[in-house]
């Protein structure tokens, strides 16, 4: 790099440091920046382009172009070649720009006189922001080391705008953070929540962009790697299990890689502090990972960034510990978060938004067990929220509204208060039993997999628990628990029950629920991979431990397991098998046995809805899981958020299925309940009454909603609506219930 440059280039800088120093308007200051890089650069032209909305870019600033074109000439991203450096995220080096695929005239900018081109995306952290851009009247590529030059004024015009330096009369930008804001994301778990932002992972504010003294500011970048490295080598050190020995020597990896400490030494050199240099190479592998579609690659980018966030808090004494109180009514923002993490915050949250996760995630998991309103898929949240921001989660709709307008609060607001006085409506039905207007008798029963929710086994009238998820004692622990750990909480959990029916479901892992401390199987499809029972009797060691602290749990007292993924009648008889080894064993120990003891099995696979008759008559009960069973029926992944929602529950093909299992089941008079995420949908459990299931399991608080509105109808009518939507040929039945429903009120 040429020494001249180099010179030129901290020039630059330290004039943008005063620049953002100076008592001006955000206006002013833009104005300046482009007079001051078209002069550094040697072009004509200079122009900051800057994002009015998420689709449309506006002109904010130029040197060179006509003056009365600022903030009237718009593009909508992708459109021009500045659109197209703003949808992509890449840079366009073009030496003719008219004659250039995409090129679009502005007549009111006076830019036809100009043939070269060079476009960069401002962006900070994977957002956004605008685009910067030289032109000049030579026909001409720019130079590598011009390109370097003019990314870097680029990362600190994001920094600048992060810090509000372009607010203030006439600005070009709303101030930072103050603006509301409505993200969209996924439904996660249901529910709605008002409170403030608790950020899990502070984020790290660079307030010191340009510095003097390169040798000063590659000696502190030195000694926070070194740092860095020795935490990770701390770390590697002390991990036991191989799964995370992995992920800590990638860490490691990085840490030591010549090539991410060169090309921030680089950055350095052209005058940027350490900090900043760490930022600008973060930005850059956000914006890769935003592209990148392999999934290992997507990984090493999170360990980058991951340990990127490490130095900076190095760098700027900025740790977790910030010195901020939570607020007493904390709505949880994060980019994903682990499932024990989640569980150390307990039910003090109103609300959790997250970057990333999936309906099926262990996060999501614990949400739903702890009843908290959950948003995944919100994009753009940790960097656009401050802790203590004013933030309300529809978790329903799977929106959120980030310092929401009083409109919108008022709107709000009146959703929850109908949602109170629900509560209370369904507060008055609790000890009521759940019978049709036609006199049915159904029998709700809830969902659980942690001791916090046992409470909720009194105060929303459940019957009993239909579905004890056992793994999440095993998801959220390092190493795998003892035996009388296990057998210690399931007799916890009994004592809780008072005597309730409790249905422990063994231990359902793989497709998306791995073990912390179990090797992943590279397997192309993990949800029909090995998982649930296929684990259990290929490691049948681990069953066993289970088995038998269940049995000790019980103390004699009536216990209820089923296996889980069931798709063979072999899988079925071998795990029985298990049960029948452990108990003979329990009894030669001198240990007491429950008094009663149902097997059953979840029917998830179609398969197993046409075993042999023999097993509906030798199975004690069966349970309906819906989730599994749906994504099968319909070959659509349910963590697939462009597929799980094509079809539906009142599909009449679907319906018919069900039915087909209800009455196999009624030969043989097996008992049968259907689980999942339907059954606490009141629509949906209505018309699974309707085809004749008697007993329903769901997470506590959607057992109010459903009761009253079974209370309200004749399942025979309903059903007679069912049988003629489909005698019609209609693809589903939703709207000839709603309709039906519509007309009780």
């Amino acid at each position: 790099m040429p020494d001249g440059l180099e010179s030129e280039s901290r020039k630059l800088l330290r004039r943008l440091r005063d620049t953002m120093a100076e008592d001006a308007a955000g206006q002013a200051r833009l104005d300046k920046i482009t007079h001051l890089t078209a002069d550094s650069m040697g072009t004509e032209v200079c122009s900051i382009y800057l994002f009015r909305d998420d689709n449309t870019l506006e002109l904010c600033a130029t040197e060179g172009l006509k003056a009365e074109a600022v903030h009237k000439t718009r593009m909508k991203l992708g459109e021009g070649l500045v659109g197209r450096v703003a949808r992509t995220g890449r840079i366009i080096n073009a030496a003719d720009a008219p004659s250039s695929a995409g090129f679009r005239y502005m007549p009111e900018t006076g830019e036809e006189i100009y043939s070269s081109f060079l476009g960069i995306p401002i962006q900070r952290l994977g957002e956004k922001l605008g685009v910067l851009v030289v032109q000049s009247r030579q026909a001409r590529e720019f130079t590598s080391d011009e390109v370097y030059a003019l990314e870097v004024v680029a990362m600190v015009l994001a920094e600048m705008a992060e810090l509000g330096a372009f607010v203030g009369e006439g600005a070009a930008l709303a101030a930072r953070h103050t603006e509301p804001r409505l993200l969209r994301g996924t439904m996660g778990q249901e529910g709605a929540a008002e409170g403030h932002v608790w950020l899990h992972e502070p984020r790290v504010v660079v307030t010191n962009l340009v510095a003097d003294d390169p040798a000063r500011e590659k000696e502190r970048l030195d000694e926070a790697v070194q740092s860095l490295q020795v935490s990770v080598d701390d770390l590697l050190a002390s991990a036991q299990d191989p799964e995370q020995r992995a992920v800590l020597e990638a860490y490691r990896m990085f840490a030591s890689s010549k090539g991410w400490l060169r090309r921030m030494e680089e950055d350095i050199e052209r005058g940027l502090s350490a900090e900043s240099a760490v930022e600008k190479q973060q930005s850059l592998a956000r914006a890769r990972m935003s592209q990148a579609t392999d999934a290992y690659l997507r990984e090493r980018l999170q360990d980058l960034d991951d340990l990127s966030n490490r130095l900076l808090r190095l760098l700027t004494g900025q740790g977790n510990e910030t010195g901020a109180e939570m607020p007493p009514d904390p709505i949880l923002v994060a980019r994903n978060i682990g499932p024990g993490e989640l569980l150390d915050y307990g039910r003090s949250l109103k609300g959790i938004v997250l970057e990333e996760g999936s309906v099926g995630s262990h996060a999501a998991i614990v949400a739903r067990a702890l009843a908290i309103p959950l948003v995944i898929h919100a994009s753009g949240i940790t960097t656009e929220a401050l802790n203590g921001d004013h933030i309300m989660v529809d978790g329903d709709q799977g929106v959120v509204h980030l310092r929401p307008d009083e409109t919108v609060v008022g709107a709000f607001r009146d959703k929850m208060a109908m949602q109170t006085k629900a509560l209370e409506r369904y507060a008055s039905i609790r000890e009521t039993a759940c019978v049709t207007a036609c006199g049915s008798r159904i029998h709700l029963n809830m969902n659980a997999g942690l001791m916090a929710d046992l409470p909720s086994l009194e105060s929303s009238g459940a019957e009993g628990v239909g579905l004890f998820r056992t793994e999440l004692q095993f998801l959220v622990r390092n190493q795998m628990p003892k035996r009388t750990e296990l057998a210690a909480l399931y007799a916890r959990v009994l004592d809780a029950a008072h005597g309730k029916r409790v249905n422990f479901r063994t231990l359902d892992i793989g497709s998306d629920k791995v073990l912390p401390y179990m090797k992943p199987n590279d397997e192309p499809n993990p949800a029909l991979g090995w998982r649930a029972i296929r684990v259990g009797l290929d490691r049948p060691g681990v069953m066993r431990m289970q088995l038998q602290a269940l049995l000790r749990a019980a103390q004699g007292r009536p216990l209820t397991v089923m296996f889980p993924f069931i798709a063979q009648l072999d899988e079925f008889y071998a795990a029985r098998a298990e049960m029948d080894k452990t108990i003979a064993r329990e009894r030669r120990l001198g240990h007491p046995v429950p008094e009663k003891i149902e097997i059953g099995a979840m029917l998830e696979t179609p398969s197993l809805a046409y075993a042999p008759r023999r097993f509906f008559e030798e199975v004690d009960f069966l349970s309906i899981g819906g989730n599994d069973l749906k994504q099968f029926f319909y070959a659509a992944d349910r963590e697939n958020e462009r597929v799980r929602r094509r079809y539906d529950t009142l599909n009449c093909c679907f319906l018919t299925f069900v039915e087909e299992i209800v009455t196999r089941c009624a030969q043989t008079d097996t008992p049968l309940s259907f689980c999942g995420e339907d059954a606490g949908r009141p629509i949906e459990a209505l018309c699974l009454a309707a085809i004749g299931l008697r007993t329903l399991s769901m997470r506590p608080a959607s057992i109010g909603p459903v009761k009253h509105l079974m209370m309200r109808v004749d399942l025979a009518d309903l059903k007679a609506v069912i049988d003629a939507a489909r005698d019609e040929g209609a693809q589903s039945a939703r709207p000839a219930v709603i309709e039906y429903l519509r007309g009780l009120d």
